[in-house]
């Protein structure tokens, strides 16, 4: 049994208990072989990383090759600039927190097969669940297409937020072009500038009403039990990967 499978319906009540089933299911997901051929070629797990208790959320696609060297999402080119664009609405990497639909890298950057979408995206229910960001800003195609459960693409979608319920959050999903496309393509750009401007008044907005009926992420399990501990990896221990501001 799995720890995602291990943990409680009950409701986490502190920020505390929060971060540490954080932790927990980080632990799992670094040992996790639900992809073979990711497993045996990615160097390390890029779980996420950033504030535990956000109101704002990222959802990339899947790590590049410098992140899953250090194992901390972003932290290249595009991750310089959704840095730039955060400090121009008066936030920070260390307000937030940045995941990717996929935990690891696809070889030679290819495209997330669906599989493989479908193998990781538990994963990031409970990262929401635990989390409970407010806003989540869903970046590119793939990340908008799973947390819509809908196929119309970014461009269609871009700068458009909706409440919806994603796993057993409700909260406002905010489709934004991906800043890797921002790079290459100066309207992308200045479109994704002005997109970001709406963020701080999407954050100050009332919090979605709740489903009445809060179910996991995952199915409750007969029995809980501990998991085991993961073998530490150098460069990324769980308070860098996911941040604890």
């Amino acid at each position: 049994m799995e720890l995602c499978q291990a943990l409680t319906i009950e409701r986490v009540s502190t920020s505390a208990e929060r971060r540490e089933q954080l932790k927990a299911v980080y632990a799992e997901a670094r040992g996790c072989t639900r992809c073979p051929e990711l497993a045996r070629t990615r160097t390390q797990v890029v779980f996420g990383a950033g504030h535990a208790d956000a109101d704002l959320m990222f959802v990339g696609e899947a790590p590049g090759a410098r992140e899953d060297e250090q194992g901390i999402p972003f932290v290249g080119a595009a991750g310089k600039l959704l840095d730039q664009l955060l400090g121009e609405v008066g936030l920070a990497r260390s307000d937030v927190f940045i995941n990717n639909v996929l935990n690891c890298r696809p070889p030679g950057n290819r495209d997330p097969l669906p599989a493989e979408i479908d193998n990781c995206q538990d994963y990031l229910l409970r990262r929401i669940e635990l989390i409970r960001p407010r806003v989540v800003c869903s970046l590119g195609n793939f990340a908008t297409k799973l947390l819509r459960a809908d196929p119309t693409g970014i461009s269609r979608l871009h700068g458009q937020a909706e409440i919806r319920v994603i796993g057993n959050r409700a909260l406002r999903l905010y489709p934004l072009f991906h800043p890797a496309a921002a790079l290459y393509t100066r309207s992308l750009l200045d479109t994704l500038r002005a997109d970001f401007a709406r963020i701080p008044e999407l954050l100050a907005l009332a919090l979605p009403e709740q489903p009445e009926q809060r179910e996991p992420a995952v199915p409750e399990p007969e029995i809980v039990r501990e998991a085991e501990p993961a073998p530490e990896l150098p460069g990324s221990p769980p308070d860098r990967q996911l941040g604890l501001f």
